[in-house]
């Protein structure tokens, strides 16, 4: 039970963190009592019964929650992987192909080849790597932020 005073002290709190609290169903019925808690439906003269099926259905969402995540963050790197791979597999494309191939024709074919080889590898290989770093942060972002630290509370923000 809180009084008007705790009540206060917990607001100022709040409002200086930046935070407000989402009232809820005890504090309307506080307020309603001008703040005093008593009669039959104290906590002190009542305790709160013990409901295993509703630990065990939050166990199992937890649990669901868990493997998903994990499966998740899993896809996230593969995705990662499989850009750093075909990144690896371009580069030798390019040498093969471009640069190798040149080297057996005469000093224009060598120079023009050398160019080709030098644009193709830079521009592409460099919007590849961009790509794979922004991927990176969008996944560190809304994937692990949100399994981390991101809970939904109830308090809301107020700046």
């Amino acid at each position: 039970p809180r009084n008007s005073n705790e009540s206060h002290q917990k607001q100022k709190k709040d409002h200086e963190s930046g935070y407000s609290s989402v009232p809820s169903a005890d504090d309307g019925l506080d307020e309603s009592l001008g703040g005093v808690s008593g009669g039959a439906n104290s906590e002190d003269d009542e305790e709160e019964e013990f409901d295993f099926s509703e630990v065990m259905v939050h166990q199992v969402i937890h649990t669901i929650e868990f493997v998903l995540g994990a499966i998740s963050n899993t896809a996230s790197y593969l995705r990662l992987w499989a850009l750093s791979l075909a990144h690896s597999q371009l580069s030798e494309v390019f040498l093969e192909r471009v640069l190798l191939a040149s080297l057996d024709t005469n000093a224009f074919g060598i120079v023009t080849g050398l160019a080709i080889w030098a644009v193709l590898t830079v521009g592409v290989l460099l919007l590849m790597e961009s790509l794979s770093a922004s991927l990176h942060d969008v996944r560190l972002h809304w994937i692990e932020f949100s399994n981390k630290f991101y809970s939904a509370d109830g308090v809301a923000f107020a700046p």
